[in-house]
């Protein structure tokens, strides 16, 4: 049996341990671990024996909506052959929409939910198991549902209301194989406007008129999201990355959640974007007379209610810029030199410092002038 490296009184559910040997059990083996260097508590210190006996990596790409997902998703897709190469597995809708995810969050009136969840468990665990034997180092699970719908945002006025108990759920049935949680975030204006828009495209109709007063004087933002996951999955790692900085790079993003260069292929597809106000009519029918006229996108907040929503979430940036209190990590695309193959020539700019040299040659001149005179 495979001998570990210590632990400080690591045990589950437990702040101490007496010294000793402690066995940990996977799915394909026993090792054995010596108490003395792990900390005691059982998020970190599974993540410490998980990472000793080389076990694979989970990251969770929950959303949200509306934030390139289904881009990111396709571009995964697409590369898989070259990530599967490089040791990074994927799971997309396609696979947690069929059956894999089945059993985790409640269904209202459904008998035998425990029995449910429990099933629920070993069959991610089996598919986790396959996966790792299959040489996968990192394996990625993306569904923007996870934490909650479009459908269920709109119709509460709310902003992932249900967020932390569906990722307790998730993280219970991932059984501490979870490593890492990504949440891609939006300004709140173009987030609620690109909802909107997705809603008429879908087939949903055009919005409430006191919707968007409701949705402006709101008082739950990313902020509250992001403390709400964190709550539900301690010591697993949650990474934020904003919309802003990583919609149309997907190589950026997948780089930044694996530490690894990024394939570039398919990297600049598109998908799902928000139709301009000239197709939302035309797909509206009776509520056509609701949208504003015009050409371009379609903004359903007046000048007062947008700039509250991007104080709210300049808000929620700063906050996450310093810290967010070491709840989440925000992450920034590397950022590559613009200055292109003919930099700019810094060396002839002129400044303040070269007036000094103009004043005393000034000088120089003046006191060489009065000794000719004198």
């Amino acid at each position: 049996m495979p001998d570990i490296g210590g632990a400080q009184g690591f045990a589950k559910n437990s702040a101490a341990a007496r010294p000793g040997i402690f066995r940990v059990s996977t799915l394909c083996q026993d090792y054995r671990v010596r108490i003395g260097a792990f900390p005691g508590t059982w998020p970190d210190g599974a993540a410490l024996i998980r990472k000793a006996i080389g076990a694979m990596d989970v990251i969770l790409h929950i959303g949200a909506h509306r934030c390139a997902t289904t881009s990111f998703q396709h571009y995964l897709r697409a590369n898989s052959d070259a990530l599967r190469a490089d040791g990074t597995g994927f799971w997309g809708p396609v696979r947690t929409r069929s059956g894999l995810l089945d059993g985790i969050t409640p269904v209202p009136g459904q008998r035998g939910q425990a029995a449910r969840a429990t099933r629920a468990r070993a069959r991610i665990a089996q598919r986790c198991a396959q996966a790792n034997d299959a040489g996968v180092a990192c394996l990625i699970v993306s569904d923007e549902n996870m934490i909650g719908t479009m459908p269920a945002n709109l119709r509460l006025g709310d902003l992932y209301s249900g967020a932390g108990e569906r990722v307790a759920r998730l993280a219970e049935a991932f059984d501490g194989r979870l490593t890492g949680i990504a949440l891609n975030v939006r300004g709140l204006d173009a987030y609620w406007a690109s909802a909107f828009g997705y809603a008429v495209l879908r087939g949903r109709g055009v919005a409430p008129a006191g919707l968007t007063a409701r949705l402006a004087a709101a008082k739950r933002s990313w902020r509250d999201v992001i403390a709400d996951i964190a709550a539900a999955a301690p010591g697993v790692a949650l990474t934020v990355l904003p919309h802003e900085d990583f919609a149309g790079r997907p190589e950026a993003q997948l780089a930044a959640l694996t530490g690894r260069p990024a394939p570039l292929r398919r990297a600049r597809d598109r998908l799902n974007a928000t139709p301009h106000l000239p197709a939302l009519r035309a797909l509206a029918g009776r509520d056509a007379a609701r949208l504003p006229a015009g050409e371009g996108p379609w903004m359903p907040f007046d000048d007062t209610q947008r700039a509250a929503l991007r104080e709210a979430h300049a808000d929620d940036m700063m906050w996450l810029t310093a810290g967010a209190g070491g709840l989440a990590r925000l992450a920034r695309p590397e950022i590559q030199n613009r200055d292109g193959v003919n930099p700019a020539r810094t060396d002839l700019t002129r400044g303040r410092h070269h007036d000094r040299r103009h004043i005393e040659m000034a000088r120089a001149g003046r006191e060489g002038t009065a000794r000719k005179a004198g």
